[in-house]
């Protein structure tokens, strides 16, 4: 069985009506796996990650406003939620969720949170509904374990992964690729060791070309010792927030290609879902779940 990495906490957060953060997704992923078939056995509950642990690598200032609900009002709406304990709460978690899939990962091959990727917070701050930046976290946790010396971050996500790239520059051990849209956010960008803008309207081919392209460059160049995927959803054709045309069955030849060629080389992957924006929530549960089809998880 593929280890996946699921807490209830994931759907659990008060927001404001018509927000734009598809806070029900996680559950509805669960839900639809068990639905297929998938056993109870196969998921693994983390625990929220330690604050004090945090400080150890992020601005402690920042871990210590945003924990305790005394940042700057800016900064909050920067992020994209209203700050509340259970905000805080459910980060913790799914950013303890990601580290728990990087181990599983690591000891089994393969593993999968169905949350994370939130690689638009910095160490100081946080942007884009990210505000600790599980990535980068994982790819650390991953370097403390025998024979792991190199950890390839391979964003998929249709924004770049600018939080990561900035954790990630003066880091020899980890390298970061952005396969993102062009003309999408954030405004600035940030330089990741691999960038790849598309521009608006890339379909399947164009798309499926230049990740082949791009994994293949970094594994060759890179010889990492295992990968972080992030398989962002908002590329897809009906993603509110993406302005790329992929279909959904472009969205599961993307994820099988990455899969497939880190289990040729060797290579354990842990897989985040990333983004996604459908406002309807069960056609986007059916593109979140090309990730765990590709994976053979069902």
């Amino acid at each position: 069985m593929i280890p996946l990495v699921f807490h209830p906490i994931y759907s659990i957060l008060d927001l404001p009506v018509r927000h734009r953060f598809p806070i029900q997704k996680y559950q509805a992923i669960h839900t639809a796996l068990r639905q297929f078939g998938v056993p109870e056995a196969s998921f693994h509950q983390p625990q929220a990650v330690n604050i004090e642990s945090l400080k150890s690598v992020l601005n402690p200032l920042y871990v210590q406003q945003l924990t305790t609900g005394t940042l700057d009002p800016k900064a909050m709406r920067r992020i994209g939620f209203p700050w509340s304990e259970q905000l805080i709460e459910r980060t913790l978690t799914a950013v303890g969720g990601t580290i728990l899939t990087s181990q599983l990962a690591l000891q089994t091959g393969k593993a999968i949170n169905l949350t994370g990727g939130y690689h638009h917070a910095f160490a100081n701050f946080g942007s884009g509904f990210c505000m600790v930046n599980d990535l980068y976290l994982s790819a650390l946790n991953m370097l403390q374990q025998p024979n792991i010396d190199r950890i390839l971050i391979f964003d998929c996500d249709v924004h770049q992964g600018d939080g990561t790239a900035k954790l990630a520059e003066r880091n020899a051990n980890v390298k970061t690729v952005s396969i993102h849209g062009e003309k999408n956010f954030p405004h600035r960008k940030q330089i990741s060791d691999y960038d790849f803008p598309l521009p608006k309207g890339t379909t399947d081919d164009a798309y499926l070309e230049t990740v082949d392209s791009a994994l293949n460059l970094a594994v060759n160049i890179f010889q990492p010792d295992a990968v972080i995927y992030d398989a962002g959803v908002d590329v897809h054709e009906d993603d509110d927030l993406g302005h790329l045309c992929m279909s959904t069955e472009g969205v599961y030849a993307r994820d099988k290609l990455v899969l497939d060629l880190c289990e040729q080389k060797g290579l354990p992957v842990a897989a985040v879902i990333g983004g996604g924006y459908q406002r309807d929530i069960d056609a986007l549960v059916k593109v979140h779940l090309q990730l765990f089809k590709a994976a053979g998880v069902y």
